[in-house]
Protein backbone atom coordinates (compact mmCIF):
# COMPACT_ATOMS: atom_id res chain seq x y z
CA UNK A 1 0.00 0.00 0.00
CA UNK A 2 1.35 3.41 -0.98
CA UNK A 3 2.08 5.79 1.87
CA UNK A 4 -0.16 8.90 2.03
CA UNK A 5 2.99 10.88 2.79
CA UNK A 6 4.11 10.45 -0.81
CA UNK A 7 1.28 12.65 -2.11
CA UNK A 8 1.09 15.23 0.68
CA UNK A 9 2.45 18.67 -0.31
CA UNK A 10 5.18 19.84 2.04
CA UNK A 11 3.69 23.34 2.16
CA UNK A 12 0.41 21.88 3.43
CA UNK A 13 2.15 19.79 6.09
CA UNK A 14 4.28 22.66 7.35
CA UNK A 15 1.36 25.08 7.26
CA UNK A 16 -0.83 22.66 9.17
CA UNK A 17 1.77 21.93 11.86
CA UNK A 18 2.42 25.64 12.41
CA UNK A 19 -1.21 26.66 12.84
CA UNK A 20 -2.24 27.76 16.38
CA UNK A 21 -5.02 25.16 16.33
CA UNK A 22 -2.35 22.45 15.91
CA UNK A 23 0.72 23.95 17.55
CA UNK A 24 3.05 21.02 16.91
CA UNK A 25 5.89 22.50 14.83
CA UNK A 26 7.23 24.50 17.76
CA UNK A 27 6.70 21.62 20.18
CA UNK A 28 8.61 19.09 18.07
CA UNK A 29 11.49 21.51 17.61
CA UNK A 30 11.58 22.25 21.34
CA UNK A 31 11.79 18.55 22.23
CA UNK A 32 14.60 18.10 19.71
CA UNK A 33 16.40 21.13 21.09
CA UNK A 34 16.20 19.71 24.61
CA UNK A 35 17.72 16.43 23.41
CA UNK A 36 20.54 18.30 21.70
CA UNK A 37 21.26 20.19 24.92
CA UNK A 38 21.13 17.05 27.05
CA UNK A 39 23.45 14.87 24.95
CA UNK A 40 25.61 17.37 23.02
CA UNK A 41 25.98 15.00 20.04
CA UNK A 42 28.55 15.44 17.30
CA UNK A 43 26.25 13.63 14.87
CA UNK A 44 22.46 13.40 14.65
CA UNK A 45 19.81 11.68 12.55
CA UNK A 46 16.21 12.84 12.23
CA UNK A 47 13.71 10.22 11.09
CA UNK A 48 10.79 11.79 9.23
CA UNK A 49 12.69 15.03 8.73
CA UNK A 50 10.31 16.42 6.06
CA UNK A 51 11.81 19.68 4.77
CA UNK A 52 14.35 19.88 7.57
CA UNK A 53 12.12 19.87 10.64
CA UNK A 54 14.19 20.99 13.63
CA UNK A 55 17.36 21.50 11.61
CA UNK A 56 17.35 25.18 12.57
CA UNK A 57 17.88 24.10 16.20
CA UNK A 58 21.14 22.30 15.38
CA UNK A 59 24.31 24.25 16.14
CA UNK A 60 26.67 23.59 13.20
CA UNK A 61 29.64 24.45 15.39
CA UNK A 62 28.82 21.46 17.63
CA UNK A 63 27.16 18.98 15.26
CA UNK A 64 29.43 18.09 12.37
CA UNK A 65 27.21 15.45 10.74
CA UNK A 66 23.46 15.73 10.14
CA UNK A 67 21.43 12.88 8.66
CA UNK A 68 17.87 13.39 7.46
CA UNK A 69 15.58 10.47 6.61
CA UNK A 70 12.18 10.69 4.96
CA UNK A 71 9.96 8.64 2.70
CA UNK A 72 9.19 11.60 0.43
CA UNK A 73 12.05 12.54 -1.89
CA UNK A 74 10.52 15.94 -2.68
CA UNK A 75 10.69 16.84 1.02
CA UNK A 76 14.38 15.98 1.08
CA UNK A 77 15.04 18.16 -1.94
CA UNK A 78 13.61 21.10 -0.02
CA UNK A 79 15.69 20.20 3.03
CA UNK A 80 18.79 20.16 0.85
CA UNK A 81 18.01 23.58 -0.59
CA UNK A 82 17.40 25.02 2.85
CA UNK A 83 20.29 23.52 4.79
CA UNK A 84 23.05 22.20 2.50
CA UNK A 85 25.17 25.28 3.21
CA UNK A 86 24.56 25.26 6.96
CA UNK A 87 26.26 22.03 7.98
CA UNK A 88 29.68 20.56 7.37
CA UNK A 89 28.05 17.26 6.42
CA UNK A 90 24.36 16.92 5.49
CA UNK A 91 23.25 13.48 4.32
CA UNK A 92 19.67 12.95 3.14
CA UNK A 93 18.19 9.48 2.63
CA UNK A 94 14.88 8.66 0.97
CA UNK A 95 13.74 5.59 2.87
CA UNK A 96 10.78 3.82 4.41
CA UNK A 97 12.55 2.83 7.61
CA UNK A 98 10.17 -0.04 8.30
CA UNK A 99 10.79 -1.64 4.88
CA UNK A 100 14.05 -0.45 3.35
CA UNK A 101 17.46 -1.36 4.72
CA UNK A 102 18.70 1.77 6.42
CA UNK A 103 22.46 2.02 6.03
CA UNK A 104 23.40 5.52 7.15
CA UNK A 105 26.35 4.88 9.44
CA UNK A 106 25.77 5.28 13.20
CA UNK A 107 25.20 8.64 14.85
CA UNK A 108 25.25 9.89 18.44
CA UNK A 109 21.58 10.89 18.57
CA UNK A 110 18.53 9.68 16.66
CA UNK A 111 15.32 11.73 16.88
CA UNK A 112 12.06 10.07 15.78
CA UNK A 113 8.94 12.16 16.40
CA UNK A 114 5.47 11.30 15.10
CA UNK A 115 6.76 8.60 12.78
CA UNK A 116 5.89 5.35 14.56
CA UNK A 117 2.18 6.06 14.11
CA UNK A 118 2.65 5.21 10.40
CA UNK A 119 5.17 2.37 10.62
CA UNK A 120 5.68 -1.21 11.66
CA UNK A 121 7.12 -0.24 15.05
CA UNK A 122 9.35 -3.27 15.78
CA UNK A 123 10.94 -3.20 12.33
CA UNK A 124 11.47 0.56 12.45
CA UNK A 125 13.14 0.33 15.86
CA UNK A 126 15.48 -2.38 14.63
CA UNK A 127 16.56 -0.07 11.83
CA UNK A 128 17.03 2.88 14.17
CA UNK A 129 19.06 0.71 16.53
CA UNK A 130 21.48 0.15 13.66
CA UNK A 131 21.60 3.88 13.01
CA UNK A 132 22.52 4.65 16.63
CA UNK A 133 26.12 4.19 17.70
CA UNK A 134 27.05 2.22 20.83
CA UNK A 135 26.74 4.69 23.69
CA UNK A 136 24.35 6.87 21.67
CA UNK A 137 20.71 7.74 22.27
CA UNK A 138 17.28 7.55 20.65
CA UNK A 139 14.58 10.09 21.50
CA UNK A 140 11.02 9.25 20.44
CA UNK A 141 7.75 11.17 20.54
CA UNK A 142 4.30 9.64 20.08
CA UNK A 143 0.83 11.14 20.29
CA UNK A 144 -1.57 9.97 22.97
CA UNK A 145 -5.18 9.21 21.99
CA UNK A 146 -7.76 11.82 22.94
CA UNK A 147 -11.43 11.42 23.78
CA UNK A 148 -12.18 14.89 22.44
CA UNK A 149 -9.72 15.59 19.63
CA UNK A 150 -9.38 13.93 16.24
CA UNK A 151 -6.08 12.12 15.55
CA UNK A 152 -5.44 14.64 12.76
CA UNK A 153 -6.76 18.08 13.68
CA UNK A 154 -9.02 19.54 10.95
CA UNK A 155 -7.56 22.72 9.45
CA UNK A 156 -7.73 24.65 6.19
CA UNK A 157 -5.09 22.23 4.93
CA UNK A 158 -7.60 19.51 4.08
CA UNK A 159 -4.97 17.33 2.39
CA UNK A 160 -3.77 16.33 5.88
CA UNK A 161 -6.98 14.36 6.38
CA UNK A 162 -5.57 11.71 4.03
CA UNK A 163 -3.42 10.70 7.00
CA UNK A 164 -6.44 9.91 9.17
CA UNK A 165 -6.90 6.43 7.73
CA UNK A 166 -3.21 5.60 8.13
CA UNK A 167 -2.41 6.90 11.60
CA UNK A 168 -2.35 4.36 14.43
CA UNK A 169 -1.71 5.38 18.01
CA UNK A 170 1.31 3.69 19.58
CA UNK A 171 1.15 2.91 23.28
CA UNK A 172 4.28 4.26 25.01
CA UNK A 173 4.74 1.06 27.01
CA UNK A 174 4.53 -1.00 23.83
CA UNK A 175 7.08 1.29 22.19
CA UNK A 176 9.36 0.86 25.20
CA UNK A 177 9.03 -2.91 25.02
CA UNK A 178 9.79 -3.01 21.29
CA UNK A 179 12.76 -0.67 21.77
CA UNK A 180 14.19 -2.89 24.49
CA UNK A 181 13.66 -5.97 22.31
CA UNK A 182 15.72 -4.19 19.65
CA UNK A 183 18.60 -3.67 22.08
CA UNK A 184 17.91 -0.21 23.48
CA UNK A 185 17.72 0.54 27.20
CA UNK A 186 15.03 2.90 28.49
CA UNK A 187 16.38 6.00 30.21
CA UNK A 188 13.47 8.32 31.01
CA UNK A 189 10.17 9.69 29.71
CA UNK A 190 7.96 12.74 30.02
CA UNK A 191 4.68 14.14 28.76
CA UNK A 192 4.43 17.27 26.65
CA UNK A 193 1.34 19.15 25.56
CA UNK A 194 0.96 21.08 22.33
CA UNK A 195 -0.36 24.61 22.27
CA UNK A 196 -3.64 23.12 21.05
CA UNK A 197 -3.88 20.84 24.09
CA UNK A 198 -2.97 17.43 22.64
CA UNK A 199 -0.72 15.24 24.80
CA UNK A 200 2.40 13.42 23.69
CA UNK A 201 4.97 11.16 25.35
CA UNK A 202 8.70 11.65 24.89
CA UNK A 203 10.92 8.67 25.66
CA UNK A 204 14.69 8.51 25.73
CA UNK A 205 16.61 5.30 25.11
CA UNK A 206 20.29 4.45 25.07
CA UNK A 207 22.19 1.95 22.99
CA UNK A 208 24.59 0.39 25.49
CA UNK A 209 28.28 0.75 24.81
CA UNK A 210 30.12 -2.50 24.18
CA UNK A 211 30.56 -4.45 27.38
CA UNK A 212 28.28 -2.15 29.38
CA UNK A 213 24.67 -2.26 30.57
CA UNK A 214 22.59 0.79 31.43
Amino acid sequence: MSSPWLNLPLADYEGHMSMPSVGQAQMLADVFSSALEEFRPASVAVAGCAGGSGFDRINPAEVTRVVGIDINRAYLEVASTRYSERFKSLELYCSDIARDKLDVGPVDLVYAALVFEYLNVPLALQQLFGACRAGGHLVTLVQLPSATAAPVTPTVFTSLQTLSSAIKHVEPLALQSFAEDSGFRWRHSSKVTSAAGKEFVVQTFARPAAGKSL
